[in-house]
């Protein structure tokens, strides 16, 4: 049986309950019914204070520490993000400011957002891909935007919106297990 795939999934709200919250749960469920995945969800929320406090990486606690380890070690990362002011919210930009600027080369990156209406979708192509493309990350192609009508209750409500999200899953499943495996490869002739 082959590895798991190590998936980092960052919420980036800052609020609990969150639809951004419940539309990376969907996209993580989603993706482990087509590989099979080690996932560990970052929920900016539950960091924001000592991430926000931080001017550089040496003043985070060891659990935030562990966190930031988690997603430039990742196999695959998903990034989903609220909708502030036409744009993601700074706090999680400053999360990856911490990040190290050669950490997610290659890495292959599934974007997410939600708003409140669906005239924000274009967040993902011209906020968040762009904060990847920095980092030389892989962002896949297809993003998942959810407005709020598409979350009712903090679940994904929406036939259009649930199909988005197994189309992503679907497209990005054998893309992450060929690349996750050409790493490997790599890694292990390093080690020789």
């Amino acid at each position: 049986m082959t590895a798991a795939l190590k998936v980092v999934a960052v919420s980036g709200g800052a609020y609990r309950p969150s639809r951004t919250l419940a539309l990376t749960e969907a996209i993580v469920a989603e993706l482990g019914k087509h590989l099979h995945i080690d996932a560990q969800l970052i929920e900016l929320s539950e960091i924001a204070r000592p991430v926000g406090g931080a001017l550089s990486r040496a003043e985070l606690p060891a659990t935030v520490e562990q966190q930031l380890q988690a997603i430039e070690h990742a196999d695959l990362l998903i990034v989903a993000s609220p909708v502030y002011r036409g744009s993601y919210p700074g706090l999680l930009k400053h999360l990856f400011d911490l990040v190290g600027q050669d950490s997610l080369i290659d890495t292959p990156v599934l974007l997410a957002a939600t708003g409140g209406s669906p005239l924000h979708a274009l967040v993902i192509d011209h906020q968040l891909r762009p904060l990847f493309s920095f980092f030389q990350a892989l962002t896949l192609p297809i993003g998942v935007y959810g407005s709020e009508g598409d979350l009712q209750n903090y679940q994904v409500s929406s036939p259009v919106l649930q199909a988005r999200v197994s189309l992503a899953a679907e497209r990005a499943a054998p893309f992450f297990a060929a690349h996750a495996h050409s790493q490997r490869k790599l890694a292990s002739g390093a080690e020789r």
